[in-house]
């Protein structure tokens, strides 16, 4: 899932290029929750709600998960690099672990608490050098969707506990509520746009791989792992998409760079590898 997700930043960069932010991820997620839609209903549960007050918080979910965590990831793509991007949503497990521990009363040991320590000062050193006045409003987009999906991951770890929703009616139904609001933003904001052939292709691959499949693979796992575990998990995506963006965007990696990413890579394996004793 990570090195999936760590693709999309290279191709979302690439599309960037033609497209306006909020028309691209809104295209990308309402052909996803389409399919995903489309599968659930192809299984013989179909998509079932357990009370109409579910529809609020697939809703929220929604909201939170895909119109401002993805819609702003996007926007602040358009403003950053990749790895400045990477860099920045790196403190949403920090989120994620005040909003476990308000919400879910789920805390984490010492232990973990110095290996996610050990990763965010990786994270620091990777972008030791101050961000420009002109980046700083992409910055604050982009920790906002931080924000955003922190949130998400605390409520759809609640929801899928509670046995509420199967992971692939709760995929489905919260990333098409999501991808409607990034609709109806984008025409809002951005008016019309005119997609070519290459931005189809791009697009699609996000959608059916990047979107689709990744994230049921990722409410899948949100059932058998903490969200605050799992967050941190995605700080290696910072290892991934630093070689991906020096690759085949030409971004920067330099020696320090390279000693930030082991930080990185070493912090997010001691918060995998360490359990509470009651989970061992």
């Amino acid at each position: 899932m990570t090195f999936l997700w760590s693709t999309s930043y290279v191709l979302v960069k690439i599309g960037l290029a033609e497209l306006p932010p909020l028309t691209f991820a809104a295209y990308r997620y309402i052909i996803a929750s389409t399919v995903l839609l489309a599968a659930a209903l192809l299984r013989n549960d179909g998509i079932h709600l357990k009370a109409k007050k579910d529809l609020p918080k697939l809703f929220l979910l929604g909201l939170l998960g895909y119109s401002v965590a993805q819609g702003l990831q996007y926007v602040g793509l358009s403003y950053l690099a990749a790895v400045t991007v990477t860099f920045l949503l790196n403190f949403t497990p920090v989120m994620v672990l005040l909003l476990g521990i308000v919400f879910s009363r789920e805390f984490p040991v010492p232990l973990q608490l110095a290996g996610m320590t050990l990763a965010l000062l990786g994270a620091y050193l990777f972008f030791l050098a101050p961000i420009p006045e002109a980046e700083l409003i992409g910055v604050a987009v982009t920790l906002l969707s931080g924000l955003g999906w922190a949130a998400y991951m605390v409520s759809s770890r609640q929801s899928l506990q509670m046995n509420r929703f199967t992971t692939l009616n709760l995929t489905a139904l919260s990333m098409l509520f999501g991808a409607i609001i990034l609709l109806f933003s984008a025409l809002l904001i951005e008016g019309p746009v005119v997609v070519l052939l290459r931005e189809w292709i791009v697009i699609l691959w996000l959608s059916l791989v990047n979107t689709a499949l990744a994230f049921v693979l990722w409410n899948h796992t949100l059932r058998r792992m903490r969200a605050f575990e799992l967050s941190v998990l995605q700080n290696i995506m910072l290892i991934q998409i630093g070689i991906l963006a020096w690759i085949f965007l030409g971004e920067e990696l330099t020696a320090t760079k390279v000693v930030a990413m082991i930080m990185v890579f070493i912090g997010v394996l001691i918060v995998q590898i360490v359990k509470k004793p009651e989970q061992s």
